[in-house]
């Protein structure tokens, strides 16, 4: 299956949403590696690309993501991710990653915080 994929520059697209109510929670990059280690754990893994490592999701905050659904899309260039989200997804303490919006040229927020990011990571 990973022969299949699509992995420019070695990253594949992750977008991931909520199980039950199918809101997109985040979108991130995964290489190679972090898709073997979600496939075969259950638990979302990505690459971050500015500290070009794999991270699991929420082993600093507790806000694990558990695969429940994978699609792929027609190109095989990303990825869908259906998660229950133990927590927040974003790490600027906000349920999804998409908690503004664009009005009038400017951001507004549409979600509350639920936890301050400074409490939960170094």
């Amino acid at each position: 299956m990973l022969d299949s994929l699509n992995f420019e520059h070695g990253l594949i697209a992750a977008v991931v949403r909520d199980f039950e109510d199918k809101e997109i929670l985040m979108v991130a990059f995964m290489n190679q590696e972090a898709v073997m280690k979600t496939l075969t754990s259950g638990i979302m893994h990505y690459w971050s690309r500015e500290r070009e490592e794999i991270w699991q999701k929420g082993e600093e905050s507790g806000n694990r993501q558990k695969v429940r659904k994978v699609r792929v899309d027609c190109d095989c260039d990303a990825l869908l991710f259906d998660v229950d989200p133990e927590g927040p997804a974003c790490h600027k303490g906000y349920r999804s990653c998409f908690y503004r919006k664009v009005e009038d040229g400017s951001f507004s927020e549409i979600m509350e915080q639920e936890f301050d990011p400074e409490k939960v990571y170094d």
